[in-house]
């Protein structure tokens, strides 16, 4: 159902919903009846109205409707919103008196059969529509577990029906790609069916996470009003692989509210196993492309599994401003800043207004809820724009709430939304569709696992700056859900045409969301242990690939070669053993050599065993080399490295254990280095 909203503007929330609801009626009238005739919809009695519009929402003032309500929606009382409204308003508000751009995004249509070839082409299998024999297609599918496999079957098979009804030819056959001939791989759109051996909870039976030795986790949860039991969260096995059938009553009950208490969320805390914790800043670019080729192979098998259809948009590409410092994607205001400070990983504009905040406006009372003037704001903007790349700006003329306002203007004013339009209905569909806690946060994590170098950095920045500021609640009367509901319309709502009931349902389901992302952000920008251990396999397999392809074209020059070196050679005695090049050094099993460039003593030959971490090779390097070192390394934080091998590079949690990170990676270099930022 879509309706035109005569007071709310252009604001549409970004929730598609898979099944129309039925007419509600009277609804039209009662946002038309609620404004008098002749009522501007600019003027300024923003608070009321933002009540006016949350009762017609809530179920005070609405009579149960035919279909089934947006659980979202139905979970909060009337006055839990108001300020989510009252946002919406004063966004609303500052489009219309011309101090924002209006970029309109829109949605292509799509054909039968075009979602599947995207999300091919998006999970690095294009190799399988065109039918060409790439290695890094062959190295990705060779990885796979098996409801990661069944999910890509799935669309593959929805791919080659639609071609072959489409153009009636003859298409690769899905057995042809997995090498099997077994006709059981045929998927159903049911829960994976569990399989003990490959640590799958059964049905009935508790989960069976893997023991882990070290003491150290990684504890996501604010103290305040916590709750006593805590939840264990297990990065050894895929998620998907995890998952039992899920009984009916997973799903939200009718008339089930969100508790907006901070301690109605759970405490989670990640277990370190033996190889410790890495962080997305850990791994090279080229294995964090890898991480997001599997990251939506693993949350498309994780909603299958799930029974939960993965929403997907398809928004037309808009093309932003390429210079000044609003309304410019953020890859090209990145290029921009990089000129000026190598290496930056968030806009300079948005760092500066985040110290801004952090600086003078943390223990502001209302910060983020109370508006700036708009006037002030405007003019802020524009002096901004001709300004700030000339260092010639005056922040302290910048009042906190003004910057509160300039802050949140920068995020809705880029041209894809920061939490990319395209999954955007998966965060939503998920929290609306399961209950529990920990399934909507595996969905989160690999979400944020998806997004864009400079999305992901970007939101990092955000959310921990919005951590701070409820952690001064006592001072600026901002709550986890206050901020929450303050910020979720900024993220969630994007610049269109129409807003429709359903969509604008979704309130509390995008403020819920928002709460989940900034009370367990430290968890969701750490990559799961299961995925990197997959861009291993994937790269030892691509390694196995082009060693084969290496031989075969140098396969004529060797036989051609192959006599001569057979004469000049002696014959070797029976039973010999060649060995390969890296197990003929002269370094014996379990001793690696470290080599520290910055550091007077720049090699270290270190016996490993089974209590050596990474921290105590940093501390033997620094006890080594305290006096010498170079006065560049000083006042660096300095890391331990593993490089090559089947990883391209991976900055070492200083609780890795070195001899089990040593045992998968042999062929690896260890090389000490600042960490980069």
């Amino acid at each position: 159902m879509t309706m035109e909203m005569k007071d709310s503007g252009s604001v549409v929330l970004t929730a598609y919903h898979p099944h129309s609801p039925a007419r509600i009626p009277g609804m039209e009238q009662s946002f038309v009846q609620d404004i008098p005739p002749g009522h501007s919809p600019t003027s300024r009695k923003s608070l009321p109205r933002c009540r006016r519009i949350n009762r017609m929402l809530s179920n005070e003032s609405t009579p149960p409707p035919a279909f089934s309500r947006s659980n979202s929606q139905a979970s909060v009382d009337s006055t839990s919103m108001e300020d989510f409204w009252c946002e919406v308003e004063n966004i609303k508000e500052s489009r219309e008196d011309g101090s924002e751009e209006a970029t309109l995004l829109e949605f292509k249509p799509a054909d039968e059969g075009e979602l599947e070839a995207e999300w091919l082409q998006d999970v690095g299998l294009s190799t399988l529509i065109s039918g060409a024999e790439e290695e890094d297609g062959q190295a990705l599918l060779s990885t796979l577990t098996r409801t990661q496999a069944a999910a890509v079957q799935k669309r593959y098979n929805t791919y080659t029906q639609t071609l072959r009804k489409k153009n009636k030819h003859t298409v690769r056959d899905v057995r042809d790609i997995f090498g099997t001939n077994d006709s059981s791989l045929a998927f159903e759109t049911v829960p994976v069916s569990p399989v003990p051996s490959n640590g799958i909870q059964l049905p009935g039976q508790k989960p069976v996470w893997k023991s882990v030795t070290s003491n150290s986790c990684l504890d996501c949860g604010l103290d305040k009003g916590s709750p006593s039991i805590t939840e264990e969260l297990s990065y050894e096995v895929s998620f998907s692989e995890s998952i039992a059938v899920l009984p009916k009553t997973q799903e939200w009950p009718k008339n089930q509210r969100f508790k907006k208490e901070d301690s109605a969320l759970p405490k989670f805390i990640v277990r370190k196993s033996r190889f410790g914790l890495t962080e997305v800043g850990d791994l090279s670019p080229e294995d964090m492309k890898k991480i997001r080729y599997l990251s939506l192979i693993e949350l498309t098998a994780f909603y299958d599994a799930l029974g939960v259809e993965l929403k997907r948009n398809r928004a037309e590409r808009v093309r932003g401003r390429e210079n000044g410092l609003f309304g410019v994607p953020l890859t090209i205001l990145l290029e921009n800043d990089q000129k000026k400070v190598p290496g930056i990983k968030v806009p300079l504009i948005f760092q500066k207004l985040l110290l801004k905040l952090e600086e003078t406006g943390l223990e502001t009372e209302g910060i983020l809820r109370v508006p700036g003037s708009a006037s002030r704001v405007k003019n802020l903007h524009q002096e901004l724009e001709a300004k700030f790349y000339e260092d010639t700006f005056d922040w302290d003329q910048v009042r906190n709430n003004d910057a509160a306002g300039l802050l949140k203007m920068f995020i809705r004013e880029l041209p894809s939304p920061l939490f990319t339009v395209e999954y955007l209905p998966a965060f939503i569909t998920l929290v609306e569709k399961i209950s529990k806690i920990k399934l909507q946060l595996q969905a989160l994590h690999l979400l944020i696992m998806l997004l864009p170098e400079a999305n992901r950095d970007t939101a990092k920045a955000f959310l921990q700056f919005l951590k701070k500021v409820v952690a001064n609640e006592g001072k600026n009367k901002m709550n986890l859900w206050n901020v929450s509901m303050i910020v979720a319309p900024n993220l969630f709502i994007y610049k269109g045409k129409r807003a429709n009931q359903q969509e604008m349902q979704a309130a509390a389901t995008t403020a819920h969301i928002v709460r989940l992302l900034i009370r367990y952000q430290d968890i969701l920008w750490t990559v799961p242990s299961f995925l990197i251990s997959q861009v291993r396999k994937m790269n030892e397999a691509a390694m196995s690939n082009s060693k084969r392809q290496l031989m075969f074209d140098k396969g004529v020059r060797k036989l051609l070669r192959r006599k001569t070196m057979e004469r000049e050679r002696p014959e070797r005695p029976e039973g010999a053993v060649t060995f390969p090049p890296y197990l003929q050094s002269d370094i014996p099993e379990g001793v690696i050599r470290v080599y520290a460039p910055l550091h007077s003593k720049v090699s270290m030959a270190i016996q490993l065993n089974t209590q050596t971490k990474a921290k105590d090779i940093l501390a033997r390097f620094h006890c080594e080399n305290s006096r010498g070192s170079s006065q560049n390394m000083r006042g660096q934080i300095q890391s331990l490295h593993e490089i090559g091998g089947n990883i391209g590079q991976h900055c070492l949690d200083p609780d890795a254990y070195m001899l089990d990170v040593y045992r998968a990676n042999p062929q690896a270099e260890w090389v000490i280095k600042p960490k980069a930022s």
